[in-house]
């Protein structure tokens, strides 16, 4: 794709997020390699929450302006997170507190259907907000659990364990669409064809793709799909899309004077109506992206138009650059002495992966890395992030879990060049 996702651009991008441009410490600003679990956020987002609050401040279904301006704003944010996932309805998508209560509740809503022995499927490679909640119905209603191995080598999903896994008793398949930990993209287009062949319902957790690769739950094929919008650039709140058919049949659980149909059903009591409003400021710096930085768009996506065709654009062009970061950080990575990446390194792969990289250095504990980095100013996690799955599986969790430097497209060269400096000097 022709792009203009130059150095340029880069500053003019970094130019409207306030968190990247302030000091600390009577220096520079810091270097923001905590993305995996939470970025930072566009000024046009923290303007959009201050303007709800000035202009439309009010509950839902009011007969008064504010309300009804509330209301239009809701179903806006709907049409663009639709747009955003290229779902068919807008009517499909849910918002919620965030990804892993949106989990519980269509966990609870989906064990109603189930019976004892009914089986589910997960992998190693998941995030925990992708495996509580169907461990606790598989031990609520007697079902049982099937894991999905992973190769330790890259990382990388186990397909053959997956097949074996699925059985005539399979009625749910929840795997993650990009690892929060080692960065791997699955096959989800393909898992959601044998999670169907079997019979069962198949569950994307879509937090660390959305804010990397286009979504389109269309061509994934999945039933379920769940992200965070502060996982990409906008408030804390998360978003569930399901089949809409799905959505209107199952058991949800609500109060009783809520409306009976999709969405609303699923939206259990008031939303965070100011956070709404901040995703749908996400949502369009996402699209303004498309927009402004790629060119030949209907060349490449011919079967897209409007705002879909900016995401589609736009998240490719993100994409794209972000390769070049992640290249440029694992070289650098493996440049330094004692230090083991575990997933895909192979740059012949790379387009499997998403921006993140997880690292231990021999002679130093996690933490300890982590505080070294944070002493010079760079942000990065260190432990399990909540993927205790694959720590356990790659035998690191009794360890200290591994150190995660999770680049964005506001990420720059000069910044990983930041990060190199500083440990060589551990």
């Amino acid at each position: 794709m022709s792009s203009q996702f130059n150095q340029q651009a880069i500053e003019s991008l970094r130019a409207q997020f306030p968190a990247l441009n302030h000091p600390v410490n009577g220096g520079g600003p810091p270097v923001h390699f905590d993305n995996p679990a939470g970025t930072q956020v566009p000024q046009a987002v923290i303007d959009a929450v201050g303007h709800y609050y000035s202009t439309m401040n009010a509950n839902s279904g009011g007969a008064f302006a504010t309300s009804q301006r509330n209301d239009a704003m809701v179903e806006a944010a709907r049409q663009i997170a639709a747009d955003f996932l290229n779902a068919p309805d807008y009517h499909e998508i849910v918002f919620g507190p965030n990804m892993t209560t949106l989990s519980f509740g269509l966990s609870r809503a989906l064990g109603k259907t189930l019976q004892a022995g009914d089986e589910i499927v997960l992998t190693m490679m998941d995030h925990d907000a992708n495996i509580a909640p169907w461990l606790r119905i598989a031990e609520d209603y007697g079902l049982v659990v099937q894991w999905v191995d992973i190769k330790t080598a890259d990382c990388t999903l186990d397909m053959d364990s997956l097949e074996a896994a699925l059985t005539d008793r399979t009625k749910i398949v929840a795997t993650v669409h990009a690892s929060n930990a080692v960065g791997t993209i699955n096959p989800v287009q393909q898992i959601a064809e044998m999670a169907h062949a079997a019979g069962a319902y198949y569950i994307v957790d879509a937090v660390q793709s959305a804010p990397h690769v286009p979504i389109d739950v269309q061509a994934i094929g999945c039933d379920f799909l769940l992200c965070s919008a502060y996982k990409f650039f906008g408030p804390h709140i998360g978003i569930l899309w399901g089949k809409f058919e799905l959505l209107e049949s199952l058991p949800a659980y609500k109060v009783r004077p809520s409306k009976n149909v999709s969405p609303y059903r699923w939206e259990t009591g008031t939303p965070s109506f100011e956070t709404i409003a901040g995703t749908m400021a996400a949502l369009e710096y996402l699209a303004k992206i498309g927009t402004t930085y790629s060119s030949n768009e209907a060349k490449h996506f011919p079967n897209f138009t409007g705002r879909r065709l900016d995401f589609k654009a736009g998240m490719t062009t993100m994409a794209a650059y972000e390769r070049e970061l992640v290249t440029h950080l694992i070289e650098v990575l493996q440049g330094l002495p004692g230090v083991a990446i575990a997933g895909i390194t192979d740059p012949a792969h790379y387009h499997e992966r998403v921006p993140t990289v997880v690292f231990t250095k021999q002679g130093h504990s996690p933490l300890e890395i982590a505080t070294h980095l944070a002493q010079h100013d760079i942000y990065v996690w260190d432990g399990n992030y909540y993927a205790l799955a694959i720590m356990n599986r790659l035998g690191k969790q009794e360890s200290g879990g591994m150190v995660r430097v999770g680049l964005a497209h506001y990420n720059t060269h000069a910044e990983i060049d930041q990060l190199e400096a500083a440990l060589k000097k551990l």
